[in-house]
């Protein structure tokens, strides 16, 4: 034994119950002879629990999304489409409502100014948060600021580019020097960072305006955090879903001009799929993580929620930086062309995916407005594997992430408690073993040969957001994935009792999203795409009734 290391006694029977937990059997013999050294290794793990670690502090292993040979854009291009001619409506609420390409134009030939813009949508934040619950902090004051400097910076010519002036909102999990920003729950409602997570220093780089913080589900986790429930702006009978919550609803409900977002599995695309925004969760390594909240180091994704699919690209543009700070960040070049076409692009698709009660008539419609485009469709299938295994990596790192709430019972202030829930997933993640996390590290490698021959053949995959394997497989290989309004569909649900169907079962129309997942690296392309599938559609986003 190790001198100076005190060890705990490990009995046969706890030893027992262990290998129960972790789906092994040993011997009378092989259960001795591990008793007589095991309770060094409980020590060690002990003694390591004396190190204070940084919530940013990640592993000193990094993972990489592109296998080898893998190839990557080589082109560095970024051209917009036409410069909108619409005029400035006369409405403040079509001026809220309208896209962020619109709003920009606007601004840059001065219809409109910073500062008028900014105050209608504090204004509007401020009238519909009673209902909404998606503002955490309301910035005005770092916003008037902001607005006075670009409306100045605008009349002298020095026009920044298409976000200069216009307002926005940020998950409150991105760091902002002298603002709390809580992560949504209670333990940490009282941090104050000293500086700005390097998101909201290229969007201030960029000339945007920060007017709120907004909701974020506790620890990125759905939309329920320390002082409310996010609102579906659809539907204020139900949450907006998360964790994104707040920049979902903020963005639907035309109280921002664009909103950051951030996924771990589900976290972008979902609120956009509930609220019928645009949502963007860029490829793994594309925009730095500096200063967001870390809940899994190799999963982590930030990325735009906005009213348009070609305005998610001019906030990609914007925030697509090389940060050596961020150890999973990847120097890679964005290619995007508004102008370029699709004829000829393959979109992969497995026809269950489309079919009920999975898929929906908008999910089918895409498909085919995809192939007025000008694509071509393939059928693809999956190899039959335990994709959700891999949601162990998830789990267990965000159990190391926030270890100290487990450790010191801190948990019990998270506003969520049940079966599934961070209290119980944090609790039960420290009984995995580093056997099985490393076996699923492996799998996940496996899954990511399975995806890198799969998008060999294809452009980019067409599925609902939500009900295939899609979702978690992709948020694990690191690929693109970008969520377009595509119509509205019913969601049943036995509360929405003032709106039966003639069948006696109820709910709802809301709106619907459907999900393209591009290559690695290929974000713009897989935006052009998108643009495309918006234009065959023809509806645009749609305005919350109560909201208009």
């Amino acid at each position: 034994m190790a001198k100076g290391i005190r060890t705990p006694k490990i009995t046969a029977e706890a030893m027992a119950d262990a290998e129960k937990l972790a789906s092994v059997r040993y011997t009378r013999k092989e259960r001795a002879l591990a008793l007589r050294t095991i309770g060094l290794q409980v020590a060690r793990e002990r003694n390591r629990r004396k190190v204070v670690l940084d919530n940013a502090l990640g592993p000193a292993c990094v993972f990489e999304p592109l296998l080898p040979g893998t190839p990557v854009p080589a082109a560095d291009r970024f051209r917009r489409s036409a410069p909108t001619r619409r005029r400035l409506p006369a409405c403040d609420s079509d001026i809220a409502f309208a896209p962020l390409a619109d709003l920009s134009a606007w601004l840059k030939a001065r219809r409109i100014s910073s500062v008028r813009l900014t105050e209608l949508y504090l204004s509007r934040l401020e009238e519909h948060d009673g209902k909404l619950e998606a503002v955490v902090t309301l910035t005005r004051d770092l916003a008037m600021r902001q607005a006075r400097r670009a409306d100045r910076e605008i009349a002298r010519g020095q026009w920044r580019g298409p976000l200069h002036g216009v307002p926005w909102g940020a998950k409150d999990l991105l760091d902002t020097r002298g603002i709390a920003t809580t992560w949504g729950a209670a333990p940490y409602a009282g941090r104050l960072p000293g500086s700005d997570a390097r998101v909201v220093a290229l969007l201030e780089e960029a000339g945007a305006v920060l007017v709120a913080k907004l909701s974020l589900g506790a620890l990125a986790w759905g939309e329920l955090w320390h002082k409310g429930r996010t609102r579906n702006p659809w539907n204020l009978e139900e949450g907006s879903s998360g964790s994104s919550a707040g920049s979902g609803a903020a963005v639907a409900a035309g109280c921002v001009g664009f909103a950051i977002g951030s996924e771990t599995l589900g976290s972008i695309l979902s609120p956009a799929d509930r609220c019928g925004t645009v949502g963007l969760r860029p490829t793994f390594g594309r925009v730095p993580r500096t200063g967001a909240m870390a809940l899994c180091w190799s999963l982590d994704k930030l990325g735009p929620l906005t009213r348009s699919v070609e305005d998610s690209m001019l906030v990609l543009q914007a925030i697509d930086r090389f940060d050596a700070a961020d150890p999973g960040s990847r120097d890679v070049p964005l290619d995007f062309d508004a102008r370029r076409g699709v004829e000829g692009m393959v979109i992969g698709y497995d026809p269950a995916w489309l079919e009920s009660p999975v898929g929906t008539q908008a999910d089918r419609d895409a498909l085919k407005a995809l192939k007025r485009a000008g694509c071509r469709t393939r059928k693809i299938a999956l190899p039959d594997l335990p994709y959700d295994s891999l949601e162990t990596i998830l789990n267990v790192e965000a159990a190391a992430a926030f270890e100290e709430l487990t450790l010191d019972n801190r948990d019990d202030d998270l506003p969520l408690q049940g079966d599934v829930s961070w209290p119980n997933e944090f609790r039960k993640a420290h009984l995995v073993s580093a056997v099985d996390m490393v076996q699923t590290e492996r799998l996940r490698r496996h899954v990511m040969g399975v995806m890198a021959q799969v998008m060999d053949g294809v452009d980019a995959l067409l599925a609902p957001v939500d009900g295939t394997p899609l979702l978690t497989i992709t948020n694990c290989t690191g690929h693109p994935a970008l969520a377009v309004p595509t119509g509205m569909a019913w969601r049943e649900d036995e509360s929405y009792a003032p709106c039966p169907r003639q069948d006696g079962r109820r709910g709802r129309l809301l709106p619907h999203a459907t999900a393209l997942w591009g290559r690695l690296y290929e974000d713009g392309r897989l935006v052009e795409l998108g643009m495309a599938l918006e234009r065959e559609l023809g509806h645009g986003i749609q305005r919350p009734p109560l909201f208009a």
